[in-house]
Order: C-alpha cells, then sequence, then structure tokens
C-alpha cells in the first residue's frame, strides 16, 4: 500500500539502514583530513553568525520592519535563521547534478538502490542545519526575545523542506547524467531563489503586484514562517503551511518518479 501511494516513502524506509550509512560518509567526508573534523560542524556557523551580527546588525544597522523595536542582533538573527532555513535547499541544488556522475561505480551495481545517494546528500545537509539551528535558537534566547510557545511549531515547518530537497535531489541528479550543464546553472538558480525567498528582507515589505508570484516559492514561506515561530512569535499562518507540504510532497512525488524513469539509461549514459 506504502509502495503505490507513496513511493519514495517505501524506498526509503525498505533501505533505511543503507541510507543512515551513507549519511554518516557524507558527514565524516566533508571533514575528512581536517585537524578539528566535526568541530568545523558547530565552529562554521557559530562564526558566520558572529559575522551576520557584525556586518548587517552593526555596520548597515537594517531592519525588518516586524518588531517595533528590533535590536542590530535580532535583525541579525533573522537572517542567519533565514540562510539556516535556505542552506538545506541550496547545498541539495549545488550537490545534485554531480551525484550519479560522480559515482559511476554505484550506477554498475544492478542491486544497488540509486536512490539512496540523493536521500544521503540531503540527509548530510540536514545535519548542518540542525547544528546552525540549535545554535540560532540560542542566540534567540540569549540575545533575542526568547523562545516562546510557538517554537514549537519549527519540526512541522522544517518537515516539508525536506520533502522539497528529496524531490529536488532525484530530479536534477537524474538530470545531471543527460545534461552536464545543468550543474553550472545551479550558481545562478541558487542566487535566484536565495534573493527571491526573503532572506534579507521580510515578506511584508514585498510590493503587493510582485508579492502575487511570489507567494508561491515555498521556500519564501518556510522562511517566512520559521522567522514568525522562533523570532516574531507571530501566529502560523496556515493555509501558506497548508500549500507548502501541498507543494513539497507534490514536488517529492515527481522527482522520485523522473529519477525512477530515467534510471535504466543511467547505464548507457555513463
Amino acid at each position: 500500500m506504502l509502495r503505490r501511494f507513496i513511493p519514495f516513502a517505501a524506498d526509503l524506509w525498505t533501505n533505511r539502514m543503507l541510507l543512515w550509512q551513507f549519511t554518516l560518509r557524507n558527514v565524516e567526508l566533508r571533514h575528512k583530513g581536517s585537524h578539528l573534523g566535526l568541530i568545523w560542524s558547530f565552529l562554521n556557523p557559530l562564526l558566520m553568525l558572529g559575522l551576520y551580527v557584525l556586518v548587517f546588525g552593526y555596520i548597515f544597522g537594517g531592519s525588518f520592519g516586524v518588531l517595533p523595536h528590533e535590536t542590530k542582533v535580532e535583525y541579525a538573527l533573522g537572517i542567519f535563521l533565514g540562510l539556516t532555513m535556505f542552506h538545506i535547499i541550496a547545498e541539495t541544488l549545488g550537490i545534485s547534478p554531480t551525484l550519479i556522475v560522480g559515482n559511476p561505480n554505484f550506477v554498475k551495481k544492478v542491486v544497488f538502490p540509486l536512490e539512496i545517494l540523493p536521500a544521503a546528500s540531503v540527509g548530510a545537509a540536514l545535519f548542518h542545519t540542525g547544528i546552525s539551528l540549535i545554535l540560532v535558537l540560542l542566540g534567540v534566547l540569549l540575545f533575542g526575545p526568547g523562545l516562546a510557545i510557538t517554537a514549537l511549531w519549527l519540526p512541522v515547518i522544517v518537515v516539508p523542506l525536506i520533502l522539497l530537497c528529496l524531490g529536488a535531489s532525484w530530479f536534477f541528479s537524474a538530470l545531471g547524467v543527460f545534461f552536464r550543464d545543468v550543474g553550472q546553472m545551479m550558481q545562478f538558480t541558487t542566487m535566484a531563489l536565495m534573493f527571491s525567498s526573503a532572506v534579507f528582507y521580510s515578506a511584508q515589505r514585498i510590493p503587493a503586484n510582485v508579492w502575487h508570484y511570489m507567494r508561491f516559492n515555498p521556500v519564501l514561506l518556510a522562511i517566512e514562517m520559521t522567522r514568525d515561530a522562533v523570532l516574531w512569535q507571530r501566529p502560523i499562518n496556515f493555509s501558506h503551511l497548508a500549500y507548502l507540504y501541498v507543494a513539497s510532497l507534490v514536488i517529492c512525488y515527481l522527482g522520485h518518479l523522473a529519477f525512477r524513469r530515467m534510471k535504466p539509461a543511467f547505464a548507457d549514459v555513463l
């Protein structure tokens, strides 16, 4: 039943142990050879948080214009929170086109479930995103307005973002086998997506005629709802949350379907 209606969930569950092993492998490979190892997973976002507070909070002196007495630290925390949520999709888009091309030995193994490679890359990105989220939550608790009950919505918002990343990873990893230029396009695509996802500004500053189109961007809605829940302590927009889940499920399903359809031709191309 699960394989018929939610095939991507069935594949992930069937190969859950292999998925876990490859996720750990991706995390370890990122820091292989460095003296501090996994410590960089905590040190990098901590250094970035300090840099955002200095640059955006004190040098540029920006503001989201949401809180009545927003401090410079709160503005920097808002940017860091937005970038943290955006990081998982940016990392997914950046690495996906080379996942299958860079592992031809797995393609030639008939029994190996290739769907695991994109899913494991998303798992590794989620690991680093989780660390950044912990740091920004501590920042909001210690230097911001504090954490309210609305912060409990954070896992609910992160789940559809993971589904969106899975769908994108499956689709672009398969497409990258046949069109190598996809990898070159990802840098511009990621940059365009970042500026259209309200990372450095609040959604309420988007002009009405532009918002008419940008409101369909699920990444923008995820970032805005995350700030509402964690930083601004505003009620969640349930229509936006419902759209985020529907859009992410559709993208995940279609991405997995496209991967399954293109997979039989991988060996011939590589």
